[in-house]
């Protein structure tokens, strides 16, 4: 260090470079004459702060404390990052309490980078503390405090902040209301930040645009996502992103997709973000050719694991579990979302033993299971009717793993014991819901309500239904089955005055809708829809194949008909159900060594999955049916749910 000074002024004297060394290090003036022990001392300190050795550089800074010295500041700043990195609570306090000694004044950024420590600790008490005994505040400094509430989702003090910081009259800039717009609880306050943005003059920034587009999305409000995207001439990925994963999140495929081909035209590159979000879109719609494309644009990200887990869950959702299992094999790290993803694919694909025999291993090889995990396991369970693994995994969850059952896990183990019959159990864990305060869903109930009428059990099916009404009362489905059961209950006028309810309301049943991809378009069908340019030919076809189907022992299921007709009524009936439509037009248009791939807006009937099932078999064909709770695999004669859905 004084070959550097000297270098600089050959001719200063040993006081005159002791002045600049106190000056340049802030020693004090008092300290000793011996500037070699000085630069040694305040040198180690700097080398072990930009080595990241933090057990070196405390000691160091104790020394140079014991010697009443002080190091740089950038050695410190680098000391402070390394201590948040690491998580070094104990080590960050020392440093705080270094830095504050023997009437130290540190320079204002270092105090906002102990802030902003103690917020990444989550010590928002020793933040605040901190922020009030600083002398002087900048933007920085005040943004630092926002954003520490906002990241912990206490919003009311991440708005009391941004309001002080306006009183005091320092102007935000595009970080603060990037944290400002996170910490938004409600759309009346979102416009109001959103003026304030405009008063600001940051409406055109990137980052401000962008948080926008995510808050207005968090809210379900796209039309005005959509006015601030447009607002601009767009030239940046941020933005692109924000546009694309705000319809994404909100279950607008669709539109996600069409912005995603808008941005490739326009010139920008498909990046991790927006692939992820492509992706999600991808999953919703169940496109999995498109999907497939996708993939290529991810194989140069290889190592991203956000992006990997969307890749394996949107191939898990297109019900392609060999390329699931594929992309599971070859991700180079793996997190709880991955495995959890994993074991949710195989369990909704039907592969149960599958699911759960991945859960052993990851108990021995993989990271501790979380909440999502558990969902995954009992779903598992309640779909291939593993009665006693699933109240194992169920009882031991807080035991073993420290998760507290949730309504999720509750739903998945009242499906279980409804669908084995047994209602009485179930019923009990409905009370012990209760109990804990975490009140069954309307999913839950019409679980339950499902059970019911599979078991014949009329009153507990009646007090499910009326729960369901009572959060939903214009839902049809409910009212068309509550109609059957007090009918088949013989009571006639409750079943008269429901029906003429549902007349007077105008509730008519949602039609049953299937979708296949065919030479990458999406043909749909519905029921009793004759506007597809092909349907007569598929209903000739369907007709022959039904034809050839009695002939091998095929009787159509007319038992849950929800409707009052004949049986030669209701089996012309089940012969136009819409993924029946879609089969035929799937054996008439793809080759054979092709899947034939089925998405369904309801509920698949016993009856078309016994077609499915005979179709299979008969055309030696592969057919995949996905439907509102889970994916059915036919193959041979069976069906991977074995029958238990």
């Amino acid at each position: 260090m004084y070959q550097n000074f000297t270098s600089v002024k050959p001719n200063v004297s040993k006081r005159v470079f002791l002045q600049l060394l106190r000056s340049y290090y802030s020693l004090p003036a008092n300290s000793p004459q011996n500037g070699s022990k000085f630069t040694h001392i305040i040198d180690e300190f700097g080398k072990f702060c930009y080595q990241k050795d933090l057990p070196k550089a405390i000691n160091a800074m104790k020394c140079l404390e014991n010697h009443g010295l002080w190091g740089s500041s950038v050695a410190y700043s680098e000391l402070i990052k390394c201590c948040t990195y690491n998580k070094a609570i104990k080590e960050g306090k020392i440093v705080h309490n270094h830095l504050i000694s023997n009437g130290h004044k540190p320079k204002l950024f270092l105090l906002t980078m102990l802030i902003n420590m103690y917020a990444k600790f989550n010590l928002l008490g020793d933040a605040e503390k901190l922020f009030d005994e600083m002398p002087e505040r900048n933007v920085v400094t005040w943004t630092t405090m926002i954003s520490a509430y906002s990241n912990a989702k206490i919003r009311h003090k991440a708005l009391e902040f941004l309001v002080l910081m306006l009183r005091d009259q320092v102007a935000p800039n595009m970080y603060t209301f990037s944290s400002v717009l996170r910490a938004c609880d409600g759309l009346s306050m979102l416009r109001e930040v959103h003026c304030g943005i405009v008063k600001y003059g940051l409406e055109s920034d990137v980052f401000v645009r962008s948080a926008l587009i995510d808050a207005y999305a968090k809210w379900g409000e796209l039309s005005d996502a959509v006015t601030v995207f447009e607002e601009f001439v767009t030239g940046d990925m941020v933005v692109w992103n924000s546009i694309i994963g705000a319809f994404a999140q909100n279950s607008d495929g669709n539109e996600a997709l069409s912005l995603f081909k808008k941005m490739k035209r326009a010139g920008f590159p498909a990046k991790q973000a927006t692939l992820t979000s492509t992706l999600r879109a991808v999953s919703g719609l169940t496109l999995l050719e498109l999907g497939r494309q996708i993939h290529v644009h991810v194989l140069k990200y290889d190592k991203d694991l956000i992006l990997n887990n969307a890749l394996l869950d949107m191939y898990c959702k297109c019900g392609d579990l060999d390329a699931a299992r594929l992309a599971f094999s070859q991700m180079v790290d793996r997190d709880v979302v991955s495995w959890s993803t994993m074991i949710a694919g195989l369990a909704q694909n039907g592969f149960s033993k599958d699911a759960l025999a991945l859960f052993e291993k990851m108990k021995v090889s993989g990271p501790t299971p979380n909440y999502i995990t558990m969902v995954g396991v009992l779903f598992a369970c309640s779909h291939a009717g593993l009665l006693d693994q699933g109240w194992c995994y169920f009882r031991s969850m807080k035991k073993v793993f420290g998760i507290e059952p949730g309504r999720e896990h509750y739903g998945c183990m009242i499906d279980l014991l409804s669908r084995a019959g047994k209602l009485d159990d179930a019923v009990k864990l409905l009370d012990e819901m209760n109990v804990k305060k975490c009140e069954p869903d309307i999913v839950t109930w019409r679980t339950l309500l499902g059970a019911c009428r599979v078991h014949r059990n009329s009153d507990l099916a009646i007090y499910a239904a009326k729960q369901i009404l009572e959060v939903e009362p214009d839902d049809v489905g409910t009212c068309v089955l509550l109609s059957n059961i007090y009918e088949n209950s013989q009571r006639w006028e409750d079943s008269m005055a429901l029906r003429k309810t549902m007349r007077e309301k105008g509730m008519k049943k949602e039609p049953g809708c299937s979708w296949i991809e065919v030479d990458k378009k999406i043909h749909a069908f519905t029921f009793r829809d004759l506007s597809h340019p092909r349907i007569q030919d598929i209903i000739v076809e369907l007709n022959e194949l039904i034809m050839k189907l009695r002939g091998a022992g095929y009787v159509p299921d007319t038992e849950f008909i929800l409707q009052d007709l004949e049986r030669e009524q209701k089996e012309d009936s089940l012969q136009y159900h819409s993924e029946k439509l879609a089969i035929v037009f799937g054996l008439m248009s793809l080759p054979k060594e092709s899947i034939i791939r089925v998405k369904k807006n309801l509920r698949i009937c016993g009856d078309c999955h016994l077609f499915a099932k005979l179709v299979a078999k008969l055309e030696k064909r592969v057919i995949v049916i996905r439907d509102q709770v889970r994916y059915h695999h036919f193959q041979n004669g069976t069906c991977s749910c074995g029958d238990y859905w």
